[in-house]
């Protein structure tokens, strides 16, 4: 799997996604699978190979038209038969026409992986009608499905990674349409845990005061903010799965978010579901907006300035309450 440093160039994850499937195309034979009709956004083509069809069967190809239940269900069906791992690619926001296909992934145990690009209100001037608000937690909702993404190429390399190895679940791949930096601290292992400590701006040995944990195109906002919240111990989780979080031990889960410090949020989707793992939110509590990505963005507040007014009012708040941590439940 690909690997980066922070020097190396920002990227769209789908653009990092390019590259996985590049190389691991070649090395897995029985991998197959293609796009609905968006392979030039999604891509997802494998360049080692050619089109599925009646001339060339040998292909590995799908050009599976614009039906994503149908792609679904094929890849359902290509698991079911054996040998093979199959994928199909469209939008996130895409995602609900083939959610009863998904469903039956997930019932069925049948590894497909779902390479779903433009995963937020990053998708800019598409709208709302594109901008996937509610689909994260559509699918971190559903049983035995793994909800990944990806905050940088590390991250996007461990993604697969993860899918691949699990067959019996299902794995949808979240992936950005605008370009993201390579973060320090992020690697593929961490992916596998679902949550992991990437960055902090204080000396080890220290606890901190407040947890900033982000997923996907928004943890380099988290990380941005406690580099500007000087003033505050702050540690950064970046947190991919949320599933793969939860078959942690309670005793490591509890190593990335202690008792006793509040942990907020910040991810372009809607909030409903973070209350799991965090104190506070940055996010959505309404569908998106027209406009470039950038401005869209500011329009919404999620953004390093708001991320550190938000950090600013969490400590105040917890001043005079304890923060429980979130992974502690009767």
């Amino acid at each position: 799997m690909p690997t980066y440093k922070p020097e190396d160039a920002a990227k769209a994850t789908r653009q990092f996604s390019q590259s996985v499937i590049a190389k691991i195309a070649p090395i897995f034979p029985e991998l197959i699978g293609g796009s609905a009709d968006l392979n030039p956004s999604t891509l997802s083509y494998m360049d080692c190979s050619i089109d599925f069809q009646k001339k060339t069967p040998q292909g590995r190809n799908l050009r599976f038209g614009v039906r994503e239940h149908g792609m679904a269900a094929i890849c359902n069906g290509l698991i079911a038969y054996g040998a093979f791992i199959s994928y199909g690619a469209t939008f996130l926001n895409f995602i609900g026409y083939a959610l009863g296909a998904v469903r039956l992934s997930a019932i069925s145990e049948f590894g497909v992986i779902y390479v779903m690009t433009h995963d937020s209100i990053g998708l800019g001037e598409d709208g709302p009608t594109h901008q996937p608000i509610e689909s994260l937690m559509i699918i971190r909702a559903m049983p035995n499905i793994l909800l990944i993404r990806p905050a940088d190429g590390n991250e996007t390399s461990g993604a697969y990674a993860a899918a691949i190895e699990n067959r019996h679940r299902p794995s949808v791949l979240a992936l950005s349409r605008q370009a993201v930096p390579n973060l320090a601290g992020t690697s593929i292992d961490g992916v596998f845990k679902g949550a992991y400590v990437i960055s902090q701006n204080y000396p080890e040995g220290e606890k901190p005061q407040l947890i900033l944990s982000g997923s996907g195109t928004e943890t380099h906002l988290a990380v941005q903010a406690s580099q500007e919240l000087k003033d505050v111990r702050v540690r950064v989780v970046s947190m991919p799965c949320w599933e793969l979080f939860a078959d942690q031990s309670k005793e490591y889960q509890l190593s990335v978010l202690p008792d006793g410090v509040p942990v907020l949020s910040v991810e372009a989707a809607i909030v409903t579901g973070w209350r799991e793992y965090a104190h506070a939110t940055v996010g959505m509590s309404s569908f998106g907006a027209s406009g470039p990505f950038k401005e869209v963005y500011e329009h919404f507040g999620i953004t390093t300035p708001n991320v550190v007014k938000r950090s600013r009012e969490v400590l105040e708040f917890y001043s005079k309450v304890p923060a429980v941590s979130p992974v502690l439940r009767a």
